[in-house]
């Protein structure tokens, strides 16, 4: 029961947004001001990864100051990662692949988790523990939407949150796809505009991004 409420949550927090803002931040100061402009811009579900020291004080400052968010904590790679996902109060957790380790741990767990995946031995080790919906990474060097099409006929009830080579300019090919939920993506907020405080041009980035839901079904299994 406590796995299946984490899986629903996942699904409800993907499919509210079409994008998932992917951030690296290198200064914890830019971290409110970041969240504030992408919630205005329509973005509320954000990824903050576990790419630089600065990562997690970004997370409690948001989750602390900018309750309109909901902070996913990304590039979860072990089980103690996971660990500290949940104990500063993350909404969820992503990682870019999978280890049996750490799908273990989540499948213990309430945090609502999406393992990465780039193929079908990914995917089954995935199913067994209950997780059906997956990031899958990284989508455009992995083979796109190719790759996910050979994937969806003998997974057909896996759902995805497609991350890497995905901008602006193929994102909405990849919303159409029938399995996926939302695309996950650092061009929404690139760090050379984080550093230089353009929360105006991420807002306005935020509102094309977010625009995209429109017209779209929620994709529920």
């Amino acid at each position: 029961m406590m796995r299946e409420k984490a899986r629903a949550r996942l699904l409800e927090l993907f499919t509210s947004v079409p994008v998932i803002p992917v951030i690296t931040i290198e200064d914890a100061g830019a971290a409110v001001p970041l969240a504030r402009a992408l919630v205005a811009g329509g973005l509320r579900v954000v990824e903050i990864t576990l790419r630089t020291g600065e990562a997690v004080a970004a997370a409690r400052a948001i989750i602390a100051n900018v309750p309109e968010a909901i902070v996913g904590i990304g590039t979860v790679l072990t089980p103690s990662d996971l660990e500290q996902a949940a104990g500063i109060g993350a909404g969820f957790a992503i990682s870019p692949g999978m280890s049996h380790d750490l799908l273990d741990a989540a499948a213990a767990g309430e945090l609502p988790f999406a393992p990465g995946v780039q193929t079908s031995s990914d995917l089954m080790s995935c199913l067994t523990r209950g997780f059906d919906l997956v990031k899958f990474f990284p989508a455009v060097p992995a083979g796109g939407i190719a790759t996910l099409n050979a994937l969806s006929g003998p997974f057909p009830s896996v759902r995805y949150c497609p991350t890497g080579g995905i901008g602006e300019a193929n994102a909405r090919d990849w919303l159409a796809h029938p399995k996926v939920v939302a695309v996950g993506g650092s061009w929404v907020a690139p760090v050379a505009d984080i550093e230089r405080s353009a929360w105006s041009v991420i807002e306005g980035r935020a509102r094309l991004a977010a625009a995209l839901q429109q017209g779209r079904e929620a994709k529920a299994p």
